[in-house]
């Protein structure tokens, strides 16, 4: 009827249209932007770490992928190596998780937690990753170890 409000006006408001023309809730993750959130090892071996733990510093991330990257103990990792990755993280990896709601990342404490689209994109990574990121998936999701750190 002309003048009354629609009662699917909300609902419309709320959502997004994808690529293929369906209608998605906003709480949904696109599959492209979840793609190229995972398009990079370093995102996503930081996404598997979450599948260990819920918090982590950016230095601790940092170690972790140094290690990885180098074939190293995390003990072994030196500082420039560690450096090198932290400033990767900081300035392009972690800022791509955030936009995409993968992760938070609280600047002054300088630690990451999963943000609204984490299991979204971790159940994406358990059905891809297991096949693909064995290696990888399993070294992320170790303990870090604390001889010589």
């Amino acid at each position: 009827m002309a003048g009354e409000p629609d009662p699917n006006e909300k609902t419309r408001s709320d959502t997004s249209t994808s690529p293929d023309g369906r209608s998605l809730p906003p709480d949904v993750l696109e599959i492209d932007p979840a793609y190229e959130a995972l398009g990079h090892p370093r995102r996503r071996y930081l996404c598997y770490t979450l599948l260990e733990d819920t918090e982590w510093s950016l230095t601790e991330l940092a170690t972790k992928i140094a290690a990885w990257e180098n074939d190293i103990p995390e003990h072994e990792v030196s500082e420039r190596e560690r450096e090198a990755v932290s400033v990767s993280l900081y300035h392009a990896h972690v800022p791509k998780l955030v936009d995409e709601g993968v992760i938070a990342f609280d600047d002054a404490m300088e630690t990451i937690t999963p943000a609204e689209h984490t299991e979204q994109v971790l159940t994406a990574l358990e059905g891809i990753g297991a096949s693909v990121d064995a290696n990888q998936e399993a070294h992320a999701r170790s303990e870090m170890h604390d001889e010589g750190n």
